[in-house]
């Protein structure tokens, strides 16, 4: 009986999707720079152990103080050999008064859940 039940264990790990191991996705940093016109653009770092396109990480969001989404950049592949790594999403527009945001990555399975990073925005031109 302890034989069948460490197969079945065995086979189960065998047959369990992979995909359940790679976690969520987490924003290491984050860079802005602005553009004018309260438009800025967000350079963010994620790591996410992408295991193909299974499980990976698809995007990342700007989010204001009161959790409004003011942009979000989807990332159209896996990154299995590339991490982490950063990709930037240009013309978010910010609304006045906003002096910080919130970025947060989106895999594919877990969606939202992993490690955000908030930064201050730098001035805007011309304030």
């Amino acid at each position: 009986m302890a034989k069948n039940k460490a197969a079945a264990v065995f086979l189960t790990g065998l047959f369990f999707p992979i995909v359940a191991l790679a976690g969520e996705a987490d924003v290491l940093a984050v860079d802005v720079r602005p553009e004018g016109d309260g438009r800025y653009t967000f350079s963010a770092t994620v790591q996410h152990a992408d295991t193909g396109w299974d499980h990976y990480a698809d995007a990342f969001e700007v989010l204001g103080p009161d959790g409004q989404s003011l942009g979000v950049r989807t990332l159209h592949h896996p990154h299995v050999n590339e991490q982490p790594f950063t990709r930037s999403l240009s013309g978010v527009e910010v609304p006045d008064g906003v002096t910080e945001v919130t970025v947060r990555a989106h895999d594919s399975v877990d969606g939202y859940g992993g490690a955000t990073v908030t930064v201050k925005l730098p001035d805007r031109p011309g304030s």
